[in-house]
């Protein structure tokens, strides 16, 4: 009986079947890789806004005799304090009244979520995207509760919007203020502690 030689090695069809599931695994990798970026990216928002509502409170602690400049401010964002205002008063030995330290306060807070303070050869690179601080507390400056919110454009909408009002009306968070995120961080403070 003759027989017939056993062939070894894959075929076509099996070939095309490795082929299209190794293609699929691989596009799963890239989506993956798209959410991971984004996530990413809306954590670093959201820590950097972490960061402006912090120091903005401790700037107001460290300057007690002037809170209510700070409250009277109105909202910040979108570059309206382009101008350093007088003295740079986070400088070594800078002589700055209460209202001339929380002018800079100010600036400084404002520039730092415009991302004005890190620059490249297009522009800020810094901040949170389409940032508003508000910040809220007794409009004399008397002890009380103190809040700084840092609102900002996320990246996909999250549908319902948060009860706060910090840039609402503005018309950079989406119609119904879908994209808004909000970091909101209330502590008491006593001017004259």
């Amino acid at each position: 009986m003759n027989k017939r030689p056993k062939i070894s090695g894959f075929t076509l069809v099996e070939l095309l079947v490795t082929v299209i599931i190794f293609s699929v695994g691989l596009l799963a990798i890239v989506g993956l890789q798209s959410v991971s970026k984004r996530a990413n990216f809306e954590a670093l928002q959201r820590t950097t806004a972490s960061h402006i509502a912090f120091g903005l409170l401790e700037d107001m602690r460290n300057n007690g005799g002037s809170i209510t400049s700070y409250v009277t401010s109105g909202s910040l964002g979108g570059g309206s304090r382009g101008t350093v205002p007088g003295i740079d008063c986070r400088a070594a030995g800078a002589d700055c009244s209460a209202e001339q330290r929380a002018a800079f306060d100010l600036w400084f807070w404002e520039n730092y979520a415009d991302g004005s303070l890190e620059l490249n050869d297009q522009g800020a690179v810094g901040g949170v995207l389409t940032p508003t601080i508000c910040i809220n507390g007794p409009f004399d400056g008397s002890a009380g509760i103190y809040t700084v919110t840092v609102a900002w454009r996320g990246t996909v909408s999250l549908g319902n919007a948060a009860a706060n009002g910090c840039g609402t009306g503005s018309g950079n968070y989406g119609d119904n203020n879908e994209f808004r995120r909000l970091v909101a961080m209330p502590t008491f403070l006593d001017p004259r502690i």
